[in-house]
């Protein structure tokens, strides 16, 4: 990875949601095509993007980052993840986690599952099936998200009390783009609505902010 980055330019952030109730941290957050959801601990909570009012919630093991493939629920839980009913929050699936515990962020790609490892700073691409690491990139600073949108891979950091939303090269892990989130605005979890929002979670504010995604030139 390149020793220079790219200057950081100030996040926009669009709006709050939350805190939301018996939800007092923020552990992941995904999004279904419709509604935003966070890792709450105990359960899947879903909000409205538009309103912010709560929603459906599942039952789910939830200490870290959560991802949809469309169908189904992916939630890091303890050293594993786990394939979950998107309806119901059945369990149909265990796979190990890369980082056997020291994982944060989740999303899904092109048939894909993409970890984040926190305090290892690195991005695994992973086998949904088997949990079989299929790529690795090393970042400089703690992994606290990471998502995919229209081909860009982005990757949240916490560290030193600040906070950045990174576009990262996802062959190199080169920092291309830095987008610095306000003061104490720590992120617990990123992902993308597929267009000009990332949703942030934001740790034990209980809150998720929803920061403008930059446009393309």
């Amino acid at each position: 990875m390149s020793s220079t980055s790219p200057r950081a330019t100030k996040a926009e952030v669009l709006r709050e949601y939350g805190p939301f109730p018996e939800a007092d941290s923020v552990a992941g957050v995904t999004f279904d095509g419709q509604r935003a959801w966070l890792a709450a601990g105990t359960h899947l909570q879903a909000f409205d993007p538009q309103t912010g009012e709560a929603g459906h919630r599942l039952p789910a093991l939830s200490d870290a980052g959560t991802a949809f493939d469309g169908k189904h629920f992916y939630q890091i839980t303890g050293r594993v993840i786990q394939k979950l009913d998107a309806k119901t929050g059945k369990v149909l699936a265990t796979i190990p986690s890369p980082g056997e515990g020291r994982d944060s962020g989740l999303t899904w790609a092109e048939g894909a599952l993409w970890v984040g490892q926190y305090r290892d700073r690195k991005i695994h691409c992973i086998d949904p099936k088997t949990g079989a690491i299929l790529k690795t990139l090393e970042s400089d600073r703690f992994v606290t998200g990471v998502t995919w949108v229209e081909g860009e891979l982005w990757h949240a950091t916490w560290e030193d009390e600040r906070s950045e939303l990174r576009r990262v090269s996802p062959d190199t892990g080169e920092v291309l783009e830095r987008l610095e989130m306000p003061s104490g605005a720590m992120v617990s979890g990123l992902e993308s609505d597929g267009g000009e929002r990332f949703f942030c979670g934001g740790g034990n504010s209980g809150k998720v902010r929803a920061v403008r995604r930059p446009k393309r030139r």
